[in-house]
């Protein structure tokens, strides 16, 4: 059975920008955003700081929200290697500072996330953030502009979907 409430830690993951989120889900499907937005490292730098940069952050809002998962996009393989390296490297370091905080993790590809969300897995980036705005009942100018952090809640919003569903599944059989 679902507890009460549960803080999710949804992340889009990318070297250059990483879409982070924190939903309170209730039981009985509804949520609420407690975070959004992202982080944003500098191509000047060298790859140890941008990643040390995103695992510093992602640990300070595990610190600051204490989400009991992560839920992660996982890598979508395009035709540019060193896009899906570089993403693949920002995945890593995010991962590992769940482990070492102890905090379930769980992947859902983007046709997983656009299906939780509009129940279409070919829809567009402008059908999710809509749903995700009605999902979580948000006015636009309280959130960022970015995509990325956009997708993060709609990654949040998938598990919260996902592991309802598994629950109900478990307590039924």
């Amino acid at each position: 059975m679902l507890q009460e409430n549960k803080r999710i830690l949804g992340i889009d993951p990318g070297l250059q920008t990483t879409g982070i989120s924190v939903i309170e889900h209730y039981a009985g499907g509804t949520y609420k955003a407690l975070y959004c937005g992202c982080i944003e490292t500098l191509k000047e730098k060298k790859i140890e700081q941008r990643l040390s940069e995103i695992y510093s952050f992602t640990s300070e809002i595990i610190s600051r929200f204490d989400p009991y998962c992560l839920a992660i996009e996982e890598i979508f393989f395009n035709s540019n290697a060193k896009s899906v390296i570089n993403v693949g490297q920002a995945r890593g370091v995010i991962l590992l500072c769940a482990c070492n905080n102890n905090i379930k993790v769980f992947e859902y590809t983007p046709l997983e996330v656009k299906q939780a969300i509009t129940g279409y897995g070919r829809a567009t980036k402008e059908q999710v953030k809509y749903m995700v705005k009605v999902l979580l009942k948000i006015n636009e100018p309280d959130f960022p502009k970015k995509d990325d952090a956009w997708d993060s809640l709609a990654i949040a919003i998938c598990h919260a979907n996902s592991s309802r569903f598994n629950e109900n599944v478990k307590s039924n059989l």
